[in-house]
């Protein structure tokens, strides 16, 4: 894992609980993992450019991922556009798909789980996520430090001689 250049993740179930909030008037809201938050911003710290990529397009992610400071942000991507923003954003780095880490929970995310070079899931992932070869199961569910914990086995690993 020493060569990862670029981590991505996923949105809903990742780094949320998957779950979908609605107020009275209609505005959605969604839970995020302040912890998760820190691990990006320390895997940026040791020079690793960090995106999300998510198949829905709203305002929340657009203010968390201002506030979180972070590399890429691309919203609504389905049907293999997560894959295929993915290796934009390698092209744009001039990295090969081999130097990117990738987190994500659903159907939605094989494509692009199969072609990073690192692949993880949250531990409350769906069975055909976790049965991907090479995939890491984490501990930690979406919405619950799955990211964070992703982060630092990745940081860990750089830091090994």
């Amino acid at each position: 894992m020493k060569n990862i250049r670029l981590f991505l993740t996923d949105v809903d179930g990742t780094l949320t609980d998957g779950g979908m909030y609605y107020s009275a008037d209609g505005d959605v809201m969604k839970k995020f993992n302040a912890r998760d938050g820190m691990g990006l911003q320390l895997l940026q710290k040791a020079g690793i450019k960090v995106g999300i990529i998510t198949s829905e397009t709203t305002a929340i992610v657009s203010r968390r991922a201002a506030k979180l400071g972070v590399d890429f942000l691309v919203q609504g991507k389905r049907d293999g556009g997560k894959l295929a923003a993915c290796t934009e954003i390698c092209a744009e780095m001039e990295i090969g798909l081999e130097d990117v880490a990738y987190i994500g929970d659903d159907v939605n995310c094989i494509e692009i789980l199969r072609a990073a070079g690192h692949r993880a899931c949250p531990a409350d992932a769906v069975s055909a996520v976790k049965a991907l070869p090479g995939i890491r199961v984490m501990n930690l569910k979406g919405g619950e430090g799955c990211v964070r914990e992703f982060a630092e086995l990745i940081l860990n690993q750089k830091q090994q001689p």
